[in-house]
């Protein structure tokens, strides 16, 4: 099964849902407009995606980003899936600040 990893600790995620103007429910109620089974995604779910601290989660399910970006998209909010979610973990330090030298 394919994960993504969401950017940023989620804060692009939540930048997307305040210019779209909705809560973690109404963005769970959104992805059930989308989603074509009409299942969705749950409040719970979508909190966990979307939050910060120690109940969130770095990574979800392709079916679940995908959902949210569509929902997103739906309602107004100009979050493509590649500006919110990532294949691959971003990295936490920068290698470009590491000084190096040579003698």
């Amino acid at each position: 099964m394919t994960h993504l990893f969401r950017k940023g600790d989620g804060q692009p995620l939540r930048d997307a849902m305040d210019a779209a103007g909705l809560s973690g429910p109404q963005l769970a109620e959104a992805t059930k407009e989308v989603d074509p089974d009409g299942r969705g995604i749950s409040p719970a779910a979508v909190g966990a995606i979307t939050g910060r601290g120690s109940s969130s989660q770095d990574r979800c399910r392709l079916r679940s980003a995908w959902l949210i970006a569509d929902a997103l998209d739906a309602k107004g909010a100009d979050a493509p899936l590649q500006r919110l979610f990532s294949r691959f973990p971003m990295p936490t330090d920068s290698t470009s600040t590491v000084e190096r030298s040579r003698s």
